[in-house]
């Protein structure tokens, strides 16, 4: 079995698919890094979910962050020339009409809400967080490269950040905790 330590980032280089070397601080490193810490705390909320038998889209969604993540940790130069999984419209259309359907049951929003109240929820809300902040270093990347595919990967992270929020409520609403309000002070 072949040894899961290389010694090849030891000096703070990594090797982007394609085998161009970066900075393990490169723009791009951030943006699949942070791809990869997303889908962890999706595998944390889906393992969570499992265990109050709600039914849930996560390990599809988990999956596609597989692609998204391979499609940045690919040199754009060198992208052709690999068998890179894409991202497809119809990714976004299905994470909009999984939050339509949850939106469907639950009650209308009258306040903003604060993340909590049952630590599934708060666990959605972390993975809301993240996606937000990938989706940030995304677009930071855009604006330095300008590839077409970082685009559609903007607007998924875009989408699954309203469906982690729409979840952490339908998750609320499924164990009868109540959502918390934030109600500021006057």
């Amino acid at each position: 079995m072949a040894k899961i330590y290389t010694k090849t980032g030891d000096k703070g280089q990594t090797s982007l698919i394609g085998g161009t070397r970066v900075r393990k601080n490169n723009l791009r490193v951030e943006c699949y890094g942070t791809i990869d810490e997303l889908n962890a705390q999706i595998g944390l909320l889906n393992d969570y979910l499992v265990t109050i038998s709600l039914v849930s889209i996560l390990t599809e969604i988990q999956d596609r962050l597989f692609t998204i993540g391979a499609a940045l940790a690919c040199d754009p130069e060198k992208e052709p020339r690999f068998a890179i999984p894409d991202l497809r419209e119809e990714d976004i259309i299905l994470l909009e009409k999984e939050i339509d359907k949850m939106n469907d049951s639950l009650p209308k929003m009258t306040h903003f809400l604060l993340p909590g109240g049952h630590v599934i929820v708060s666990h959605s809300h972390i993975a809301r967080t993240i996606c937000r902040r990938t989706e940030r270093l995304c677009v930071g990347l855009f604006s330095e490269q300008e590839e077409a595919n970082i685009l559609l990967v903007i607007k998924y992270l875009n989408r699954l950040s309203d469906y982690l929020f729409v979840l952490g409520r339908f998750i609320a609403m499924q164990l009868n905790v109540e959502e918390v309000k934030w109600k500021p002070r006057k």
